[in-house]
């Protein structure tokens, strides 16, 4: 690995250990709802999104990437707490997690905060997580208050 926390990630998730990896890479990434979308032909379902470089913060950085994240075998999409109609409602992503039902079919949820969620039902985990290039200084490190 190198020591140049500019180098862009390129992460796939085959299955749910690998999607845990995606998730803690796009902890605290923020987008719109604008960013989003269901391409239901071609069952995908992509974002966009600008994910806080956790890496960085070991070399004193504090930087956002610009990141897109896809994944492919989606067979349906609900969310919750998110207003389609509002495409400048901004999301805070806290977690990926994977709910299997049928092996290897279950559901992927993106938790976001205030209890906003999306929930893909998918044939099988395959997805990609992809840093597209920009990079530029954070206001602030993303922090969240101790759980009571």
């Amino acid at each position: 690995m190198s020591d140049d926390a500019a180098d862009p990630l390129k992460l796939v998730a085959l299955d749910a250990d690998d999607l845990a990896i995606v998730s803690a890479h796009l902890q605290d990434a923020v987008l719109k709802v604008a960013d989003i979308v269901w391409l239901q032909a071609e069952k995908r379902f992509a974002l966009a999104s600008r994910r806080f470089d956790w890496e960085g913060v070991a070399l004193g950085q504090r930087r956002r990437r610009l990141t897109a994240l896809h994944f492919d075998r989606v067979l349906g999409v609900r969310s919750t707490g998110i207003d389609k109609a509002t495409p400048d409602q901004v999301l805070s992503l806290l977690a990926i997690g994977f709910t299997e039902r049928d092996c290897p079919a279950g559901d992927v949820t993106l938790h976001f905060s205030d209890g906003a969620a999306i929930q893909l039902s998918v044939e099988c985990i395959e997805a990609q997580m992809k840093d597209l290039g920009p990079v530029w200084e954070a206001i602030a490190t993303p922090g969240h208050p101790d759980a009571p």
